[in-house]
């Protein structure tokens, strides 16, 4: 799934694949999923902060910096890449970046396993 967002008025390409998961850990050491879950507790549906301490927005940066590597291959470093904004709405971004995710976690195939 590929989706672009305006972001500080340029146009930001983000693509979610089987490899964005295994970009973020080569590149931040740490495993997404047990990232993702912890954002997910300190979040409720409504995108209401419910859990201050669970809260990391190191987690959302790099969630959208892996997303947007997986678009665009040539991308520099998290930070490098960062700094190339004056402004990175998290707020904004996020949401529009949850269904890329939910959409790589989730399973398009049937189970064949007959009871």
């Amino acid at each position: 799934m590929e989706k672009i967002l305006t972001i500080d008025g340029r146009q930001v390409k983000f693509k979610s694949t089987g490899a964005f998961l295994l970009k973020y850990k080569a590149q931040f050491g740490r495993d997404a999923l047990q990232d993702l879950y912890k954002l997910q507790t300190a979040i409720d549906k409504n995108n209401e902060i419910i859990n201050v301490e669970a809260l990391d927005l190191e987690v959302m940066y790099n969630i959208a910096w892996s997303l947007a590597k997986t678009a665009d291959p040539s991308l520099p470093p998290p930070i490098e890449w960062l700094d190339t904004f004056s402004e990175f709405p998290l707020n904004d971004i996020i949401p529009e970046l949850q269904e890329m995710i939910q959409r790589c976690l989730s399973s398009t195939v049937s189970s064949k396993k007959k009871a």
